[in-house]
């Protein structure tokens, strides 16, 4: 693995695990010829204190199913075995460290977050340090977005990329709700994933 040069680090809750993320990181993995794309499912995530989220190793196995069969794909339990809150910056020096490398991250995440990045702990540093990928469906706040990403390139020097991916129209929120109210969930994830939700009876 400390061969890699470039790697993606796709951070979330993956609550569950859908066809968006892995649409999104293959996408991103193939434009920009990134040699392994990282899932690493959220520990105890600062920014949702307000929400019940389900036991992260229950998360961490789904997404172990969702990506088993892609050898670019991998996972990683950083969070997990933190028990303190989890904050990019943090898990991102914890990563380098773990697999022996200097080289830029190459940080998947959504554009709702890069429009609030402000809020992220040594945002400048992580921005500086890291290559950012701002993901969005197509139509999504495009003008907003824009503005945001040219005021961080010329103020801090960012390295941020756009990518518009349509299957990022699926959402974890959605698929939670389905669950709730008895409709179905099929196509929108991995069968292994949704097979997994319905053992565990998730989400119900």
């Amino acid at each position: 693995m400390a061969n890699y040069k470039k790697i993606g680090i796709m951070g979330g809750t993956f609550d569950p695990v859908h066809y968006g993320h892995l649409v999104l990181a293959e996408q991103v993995r193939s434009n920009l010829r990134l040699d392994c794309i990282y899932f690493v499912p959220s520990g105890d995530p600062p920014h949702k204190t307000d929400k019940v989220i389900t036991d992260k190793y229950l998360r961490y196995e789904m997404v172990l199913l969702a990506t088993v069969d892609n050898p670019r794909f991998d996972i990683l339990d950083t969070e997990l075995k933190s028990d303190k809150k989890n904050y990019t910056i943090d898990s991102i020096r914890e990563i380098k460290k773990d697999l022996g490398i200097n080289d830029k991250i190459y940080f998947i995440t959504g554009a709702d977050q890069i429009l609030n990045i402000e809020s992220w702990k040594d945002y400048k540093t992580l921005l500086r340090e890291n290559v950012f990928i701002g993901a969005s469906r197509p139509g999504y706040a495009e003008d907003e977005l824009y503005k945001k990403i040219s005021m961080l390139k010329k103020e801090l020097h960012a390295n941020i990329i756009h990518i518009e991916v349509p299957a990022l129209a699926i959402s974890s929120t959605d698929i939670r709700n389905r669950i709730r109210e008895g409709n179905t969930i099929r196509y929108l994830l991995p069968e292994s994933v949704e097979q997994y939700i319905y053992k565990h009876k998730l989400y119900k």
